[in-house]
């Protein structure tokens, strides 16, 4: 399991823009759940020089987060669309539902 998931969503919506080094440290740290002697070592730096990567990558992502917002909007729109997929269930009509159905999941696709 994640050790926050909030850096995991910002590290989807920005990773792109960290470099090769910072990305693949964050990765491992977040999404692979590898302690800090666990990264440092195959790279040979200290489980604290692997920290102040990630500290410092971590203001990095939440300033992208601060400037463009981008990862509270998509959390938004996908709430949104939640939404709009149980209103759907309540329609009769399922010719209609399964539109709406199918129109929502080309839509997630594209987040």
């Amino acid at each position: 399991m994640a050790k926050d998931l909030k850096f995991v969503m910002l590290l989807d919506c920005y990773g792109e823009l960290l470099t090769s080094h910072q990305l693949n440290v964050m990765e491992l740290y977040y999404c692979e759940d590898l302690s800090l002697s666990e990264i440092g070592n195959p790279m040979g730096i200290t489980r604290q020089a692997v920290r102040a990567l990630i500290k410092r990558t971590e203001q990095i992502l939440l300033n992208y987060e601060e400037s463009l917002g981008f990862a509270e909007r998509l959390s938004k729109m996908k709430e949104c669309f939640s939404r709009i997929g149980k209103l759907a269930d309540t329609l009769e009509d399922s010719e209609t539902r399964n539109a709406i159905k199918a129109e929502i999941n080309s839509a997630l696709t594209l987040l």
